[in-house]
């Protein structure tokens, strides 16, 4: 089979020899900037992460700990572009069914054991394998690697997956179809490689410090549960001459409000904005407080199961519920860090995403009042039927405030009685995932820059489509959008689709709002999936 290299080869190969020279002492090897004494990087996070167990991990702050820890075949650099990382470049085949990865020969284990394909592909499997139970396994479906769903559903053994190793520095990926963006998503997690021989030693307990063994430019050397991580540089990392930060630090801070505080105080380098205080700390520290379009969606989820509450089963209700919530005062009143009222769930900052023109996001906020009370007439609900329900959400003051004023919403104008009821992070994810709610918060920010990543968890087979939505028609546009010449097409009717039958209610498209130490440089502010790498930033002396 005759291979075309990719254009995307060239670049990722000339970037591959733009890392710097061997860091002058003091001094940044590029601008020359004088580096602080100490570089440490300690930044907030709101609950305890899921895993840094590549295959198991599932929330974003456990993903941004494993991409310092681990390295798949490409990064991203500050814009979004791929750059190498485990991988120098890749070709792929005419029919676009096979792509083979020519993998670095300098890349180790953080106990000096080469990387090899090898190690990929033992990742990859035990991603798709149901006995790793992998919460993103239908990811790896997601990805088209031939026999993938197959094996994820249990009815064609692991060794089947369509990955093998050529040689120690060849990896090679056969595909069941055609996907343009299939590069782009092997900077996700869940593909990154995992060391065998380290995992069958120490099984479920290889990721905790003094056992984990990793490829990634730090090595885990402490983790105190609900209270911090700590990472500290790898020597064995294949350039870590280049990498400027020694250590960096995650402190799990429950309260937004008391985080600042501390950041304040000069503790923190990084912390989450509190809803509401962006510009008043714009104006105090404009040096520190920025803002800037993040790839993520934030949402209100019915529960669609048939132990759902019967009320969500009639879309009238479902409309007439989205329709009164009142995005302009939650982001403009609320949040107000820059974020975008959302009538869509895909974002206008999604690469190559044209917004559909739907209907209820041309009304007037009072039409759409007014159009929510007939609606939730018709459906038989009013003062002798008042509509109640259970409004879930995980513990965060942000949630709560959203939270509050969406039932403040509804109570005012509909007479609707919803009750708050929120959970630590990891409960809540159990309880959502199990279908134990009547209506929830969602969030979710993109796994790679296409609408894809946005659209597929409302299709069927999703895992974390917690609503249990489903649609026929949904589902096949999706499939066929993986193939198609214009997939916006298929993404428009999906929206559409959406705004007709309302199974989430779309709040606001997220803003990075963060207060962020002036010393630390090269926050990646226009990657906007928010893939950051703490070996790409440094800190500046006083």
């Amino acid at each position: 089979m005759r291979y075309a290299t990719t254009k995307m080869t060239a670049a990722l190969l000339a970037a591959s020899f733009l890392s710097g020279p061997v860091l002058a002492a003091g001094t940044h090897p590029t601008t020359g900037e004088a580096l602080a004494d100490d570089q440490t990087f300690t930044y907030r996070v709101l609950d305890e992460h899921s895993s840094v167990d590549p295959q198991i991990v599932e929330d974003v702050s456990g993903a941004e700990i494993v991409r310092d820890l681990f390295e798949g075949l490409y990064n991203q650099d500050e814009d979004g572009n791929l750059v190498p990382g485990v991988a120098l470049s890749h070709e792929v085949s005419d029919d676009k069914l096979t792509y083979t990865f020519k993998l670095r020969d300098n890349a180790k284990w953080s106990n000096g054991e080469p990387v090899t394909a090898n190690d990929f592909v033992f990742a990859w499997k035990r991603a798709v394998n149901p006995e790793t139970a992998s919460p993103y396994a239908w990811y790896m479906e997601l990805m088209s690697i031939a026999n993938g769903a197959d094996i994820i559903a249990g009815e064609k053994p692991v060794d089947e997956l369509g990955v093998k190793a050529v040689d120690d520095l060849t990896l090679e990926v056969t595909l069941s179809q055609p996907l343009p963006y299939f590069p782009q998503m092997v900077t996700h997690s869940t593909t990154f490689p995992s060391p065998e021989a380290v995992i069958a030693e120490h099984g479920a307990d290889w990721t905790k410090p003094g056992n984990i063994v990793s490829n990634g430019a730090y090595i885990l050397t402490e983790h105190v549960l609900n209270e911090r991580s700590v990472r500290e540089r790898n020597e064995m990392y294949w350039d870590n001459e280049n990498t400027i930060l020694d250590k960096v630090v995650a402190v799990v801070i429950n309260d937004e409000n008391q985080a600042l505080t501390r950041y304040m105080a000069g503790e923190l380098d990084r912390t989450e904005v509190p809803a509401g205080q962006f510009p008043r700390l714009k104006e105090e520290n404009p040096d520190e407080a920025i803002n800037f379009p993040r790839l993520c969606n934030y949402y209100y989820t019915f529960n669609l199961s048939d132990g759902g509450p019967e009320a969500f089963k009639d879309v009238r209700v479902r409309k007439a519920l989205a329709y009164a919530v009142d995005r302009n005062v939650i982001v403009e009143n609320v949040l107000q860090g820059g974020q975008f009222p959302a009538y869509t769930f895909t974002p206008g900052a999604t690469a190559g995403f044209e917004v559909p023109e739907v209907d209820y996001a041309n009304w007037s906020q009072a039409e759409r009042d007014e159009k929510a009370k007939e609606l939730l007439a018709e459906a038989g609900y009013g003062p002798d039927n008042p509509l109640s329900f259970d409004m879930l959400y995980n513990t965060s003051e942000a949630h709560k405030k959203i939270a509050t004023v969406m039932s403040q919403m509804w109570k005012q104008k509909l007479g609707v009685e919803a009750t708050l009821n929120n959970m630590e992070w990891k409960t809540f994810l159990d309880v959502r995932g199990k279908q134990d709610f009547e209506l929830a918060r969602g969030a979710w920010c993109g796994d790679y820059n296409e609408a894809s990543t946005f659209l597929d968890l409302v299709t069927s087979p999703s895992g974390y489509n917690d609503g249990k939505y489903s649609n026929a028609t949904v589902d096949e546009l999706m499939t066929g959008a993986r193939t198609a010449e214009n997939p916006q097409e298929n993404y428009t009717q999906v929206e559409m689709t959406l705004a007709e039958e309302m199974p989430v209610i779309p709040v606001y498209h997220y803003a990075g709002v963060y207060m962020l130490n002036d010393q630390l440089k090269n926050w990646p502010i226009n990657n906007v999936e928010q893939n950051w790498y703490s070996k790409n930033l440094y800190k500046v002396a006083e």
